[in-house]
């Protein structure tokens, strides 16, 4: 199977991953926005969950990751909900690990387990130990394969880097300790810099937070009034906006009528309409200096008040203000 990637370019792909992507539980991520409900107010973003998915599966196998790390990195979100993180918006959960919450029985009860095995492979040894898959996953603020990738992807697709960009930054990646390293300070003050437009422009754009404001009142009133059930958000995000739409119940129609491409909101320090305290997602590469494996902030002043900012944005939180819905 030919895969072509806007991001990394062409692989043959074969044996057990086409075997996973063929599956519906792959399948159903092509009809999961990677920005939730972001895709409802503006075209440029709108990519999915699958693209993600098999993005980061190919950064891992470009940078020398083993087939089982591929595996684990191609299944990583095969348990992201309709909407992606709305749903943590919907069940109030302040850890935005709602899908990591249902990972295990999703995949116990999918196919995938039955596909491991036949090709020789413990499903539980891949999918249940995510911390061994060092290039995969890691926690902030350091890099890895997972976060390099929806921020390139969401980045690229909304035109916001230039290509030549991201293949510098490609080159300047390497594995130490099967680690992601940056071996130059100013790629990895790039990497920064954009790491910040995605959480602080994108995430935090005014029109974004609406979306996600508005749609996670409707998810969860139809699920007080039984419109949906949990198990719902499994399916795909157009199916559930189906059953919202062909629901009888006018204030959830109406409501979900508010959320559109034409809205005008805009940030505000007071009198806001809505306020989101999001977590703090903070970035700090590791970059070779001779000998040493140093953060870029420690040698950098540009990355260290970056980072500064993006705490205080964090601490401050953001209030935006309808002006026309």
């Amino acid at each position: 199977m030919l895969y072509v990637d806007e991001i990394y370019g062409e692989f043959e792909i074969g044996g057990v991953l086409v075997d996973l992507i063929e599956r519906d539980s792959i399948q159903r991520l092509k009809g999961v926005y990677q920005g939730g409900a972001s895709a409802l107010v503006s075209d440029k973003w709108n990519v999915t969950r699958f693209e993600h998915s098999l993005g980061v599966m190919l950064l891992v196998k470009q940078l020398g990751g083993s087939l089982e790390e591929q595996i684990a990195a191609l299944l990583h979100d095969v348990s992201h909900t309709a909407f992606s993180h709305v749903i943590d918006h919907v069940m109030d959960n302040r850890q935005e690990n709602y899908h990591e919450l249902i990972f295990q029985r999703l995949i116990e009860e999918s196919t995938i387990p039955t596909i491991l095995e036949s090709y020789g492979y413990d499903y539980q040894t891949i999918l249940f130990h995510i911390e061994q898959w060092r290039i995969l996953e890691r926690d902030a603020p350091h890099l890895c394969a997972d976060r390099v990738d929806y921020t390139l992807r969401d980045l690229y697709r909304s035109r916001q880097v230039e290509c030549q960009d991201i293949e510098r930054f490609l080159e300047d990646l390497t594995i130490i300790d099967g680690y992601m390293h940056l071996r130059t300070i100013n790629v990895a003050e790039w990497f920064v810099q954009i790491y910040y437009q995605e959480v602080l422009d994108y995430f935090l754009h005014p029109k974004n937070i609406y979306a996600y404001d508005q749609l996670s009142k409707v998810l969860r009133d139809a699920l007080d009034e039984k419109v949906i059930v949990e198990d719902d958000f499994l399916k795909r995000d157009n199916e559930v906006l189906e059953l919202l739409k062909r629901s009888g119940n006018k204030d959830i129609t109406e409501m979900l009528k508010s959320i559109h491409k034409d809205i005008q909101v805009v940030t505000v320090d007071d009198n806001f309409d809505i306020y989101i305290k999001m977590k703090p997602r903070l970035i700090d590469p590791d970059i070779i200096i001779g000998d040493e494996v140093i953060p870029v902030s420690h040698v950098s002043t540009k990355a260290q008040q970056m980072n500064n900012y993006a705490k205080e944005r964090a601490e401050k939180g953001t209030g935006i203000r309808i002006i026309q819905s």
